[in-house]
């Protein structure tokens, strides 16, 4: 691939907004790798470190494939851009992710995908299945949203809220999905166990046979197992793959 050269803004923001950029720009660079795009559509973001009302957005319309940490917008909870990188932004990108940030703290970087997968199960009134160690890590613990048509109403951030509360992952009914995490590493891997858990649901459903359901105890004791073992390699997983970004196209870096 011919990676688009772009001037650096290394030495316009701080070493940890730097950090940062790399980093979101490395999500997007996953999110094409994995399959999970769909063209310029669907949007990653990282809060600016030090700031409450501070983030970082994709350029609107550049591929995923395209993304640099140079190239990242940064924006306000107001909307304006605070550095000129020679793009703008998608406004329902914008609505959707100053929500998430207006309203958890905790959230270090937000991700709003629509895949085949994502859209299909959302499209469908059973919980996840928990079937593999990915669904068991959504069981119960998947918000849902219901579909309100183009997100560029600023009334719908409210209600977008209370329906997540406080779980990093929601289902937005017809739509696709939005999680959130405390970092852009956490938040990669959210959304990419999230994507792996819906295709083995989708994959279970179409056999039309019937499933047998562990019991509650059994599933909550799995559950805490995964995720206790998900936050002690989170950091080895992100390596990984910064690696495979790295020997496929390093200009992310840029």
């Amino acid at each position: 691939m011919t990676a688009v050269r772009n001037i650096s803004v290394q030495d316009m923001v701080t070493e940890d907004e730097w950090k940062t950029r790399v980093d979101l720009a490395a999500f997007y660079r996953l999110v094409a790798h994995h399959g999970m795009t769909d063209l310029v559509l669907g949007h990653l973001s990282a809060r600016v470190p030090g700031t409450t009302d501070q983030f970082l957005i994709n350029p609107y319309p550049r591929l995923f494939e395209q993304i640099t940490a140079s190239t990242l917008v940064k924006v306000n909870a107001a909307g304006d851009v605070l550095l000129d990188v020679g793009y703008n932004y998608d406004i329902p990108a914008y609505t959707i992710h100053s929500a998430v940030y207006e309203a958890r703290p905790d959230a270090g970087s937000t991700a709003h995908t629509h895949t085949a997968a994502a859209m299909a199960y959302s499209a469908l009134p059973d919980s996840m299945l928990p079937i593999s160690p990915k669904g068991i890590r959504f069981a119960e613990a998947l918000a849902s949203h219901s579909f309100e048509g183009i997100f560029d109403n600023p009334e719908e951030r409210a209600r977008l809220m209370s329906d997540m509360g406080d779980l990093d992952a929601a289902l937005l009914e017809n739509h696709g999905y939005l999680v959130c995490g405390p970092t852009v590493s956490a938040c990669w891997e959210i959304l990419y166990d999230l994507e792996e858990a819906t295709k083995a649901h989708l994959a279970a459903l179409s056999t039309g046979a019937t499933m047998i359901p562990s019991s509650r105890t059994t599933i909550a004791a799995d559950k805490a197992r995964i995720v206790a073992e998900n936050e002690a390699v989170r950091e080895e997983r992100w390596a990984s793959q910064l690696r495979l970004l790295d020997c496929i196209d390093p200009s992310y870096r840029e």
